[in-house]
């Protein structure tokens, strides 16, 4: 019988030849993950463990990124508790202009690679299946356990498979491919299960597609986003760091509960109404529809090449008058190299505002927040009522393409009509 992705991945984290959907097992974490909100609650549980210590400090990681740079006294007292933790037991810890989002920062910095296992305290840990890892998202105590063990329990999911084929067309890139993905399945439709993609689109997708799709993973409820790593993961990995990883391939005789095939062809740019992801509709239904900001980034679309498919609309335009932009690198290093390749130019040439990474504007917590009534348009990944301001607040999910357009008509705006 063969197995899927992620149960060979997960086999290769116990003393197991093989496991199977339902099983419980204790796997050896690669790396727990923790940010200051997450990680503050991982600490106090840390401390009620008697005799406790980290089980490899180059295997705990905790970056500050949610309320950072810090908004108030309370998140600085939070940051510092982190950061004292840190200190104290030499474990990993980036900090404002030194860090960036979680799930960009750790791949780009050689510290998550094909075929681990990630454990962190936050739900869209699953992003790192971008690159052929198991990340998931676990709660606060069990963050503390994983610290302490270098283990997570848990149960093998069952993996549904999500084929794509074709090739996508101009201005359609994997934040479309997701968003139609669970407008078709649910929020419920992957609940607890790994969802696998595959098909002959894939090889045409760029890490920052397999980014977005993998970090969105959640939305359906899944335990896990997974791609097979492949060439184009090995040149990512490679310029990254010196831990290669594993590469697994599921088997062409794995069981899946579901198959789920779709022609990427005669797909365009789609947008999440509210007020859940999968509330999806082509751009062309909602174009018109007044907007008040426009959020650029983040970790769903906050990569170099989602900052460059964005600037390709607004380089030598304005934003409307009536619209404020908020544009957020993912981390430092795509920082950098946006202004070194002239992105950030563009963007405050066009009259948007370009911020330090934070993961501020997409939980509504500063650098971006809604106020009543107000509509946001943004490349984030929940839209859930109240998620980045008020009650009354509205968000969009949108790719990068639309949301520059959008930006540029003060409008829900299709980035081809913008083109032309």
């Amino acid at each position: 019988m063969g197995h899927t992705l992620a149960e060979k991945i997960l086999a290769a984290k116990t003393d197991k030849a093989e496991v199977f959907p339902g099983e419980f097992i204790n796997a050896r974490v690669d790396v727990a993950l923790a940010s200051e909100l997450s990680g503050i609650l991982a600490i106090e549980e840390f401390k009620k463990i008697r005799g406790a210590r980290i089980f490899d400090p180059k295997k705990v990681v905790m970056v500050m990124d949610h309320f950072t740079p810090a908004k108030d006294i309370k998140s600085a007292e939070i940051v510092k508790g982190c950061r004292e933790f840190a200190h104290e037991y030499g474990i990993s810890f980036y900090d404002v202009g030194r860090a960036g989002i979680q799930h960009i920062l750790l791949p780009e910095q050689g510290i998550v690679v094909p075929g681990d296992l990630v454990a962190g305290a936050d739900s869209h840990t699953c992003t790192y299946g971008f690159i052929g890892a198991f990340g998931t998202g676990i709660g606060s105590t069990d963050a503390a356990a994983a610290m302490a063990l270098g283990e997570v329990w848990l149960k093998v999911p069952e993996s549904l498979k999500f084929v794509y084929d074709g090739r996508l067309p101009k201005w359609v890139g994997g934040k479309d491919l997701i968003l139609h993905t669970i407008a078709d399945i649910g929020v419920d439709g992957a609940r607890y299960k790994a969802m696998e993609f595959t098909g002959s689109a894939v090889p045409h997708l760029s890490m920052a597609s397999r980014f977005s799709m993998a970090n969105m993973a959640i939305e359906a409820g899944a335990k896990t986003g997974l791609f097979a790593a492949d060439e184009k993961t090995r040149k990512f990995i490679s310029e990254r760091g010196d831990r290669e990883g594993l590469y697994f391939q599921s088997d062409p005789d794995a069981i899946y509960a579901e198959v789920h095939e779709y022609d990427v062809t005669q797909m365009e740019p789609y947008i999440a109404a509210p007020f859940l992801p999968s509330n999806v509709k082509p751009v062309t239904e909602l174009a018109g529809m007044e907007i008040d900001q426009v959020v650029i980034g983040m970790c769903t679309n906050g990569n170099l090449a989602d900052l460059r498919a964005a600037a390709e609309l607004l380089k030598g335009r304005k934003i409307h008058p009536r619209v404020r932009v908020v544009v957020v690198p993912g981390s430092q290093k795509v920082y950098l190299d946006a202004m070194r390749e002239g992105l950030i130019e563009i963007f405050v040439e066009a009259n948007c505002s370009v911020t330090t990474p934070t993961c501020g504007p997409c939980l509504g917590g500063h650098m971006g927040v809604l106020a009543d009534g107000e509509r946001c348009v943004s490349t984030s990944n929940r839209n859930f009522r109240g998620r980045m301001g008020h009650i009354a607040s509205e968000v969009y999910l949108v790719n990068p393409y639309v949301a520059a357009a959008s930006a540029i008509a003060g409008a829900i705006a299709s980035p081809a009509e913008m083109a032309t």
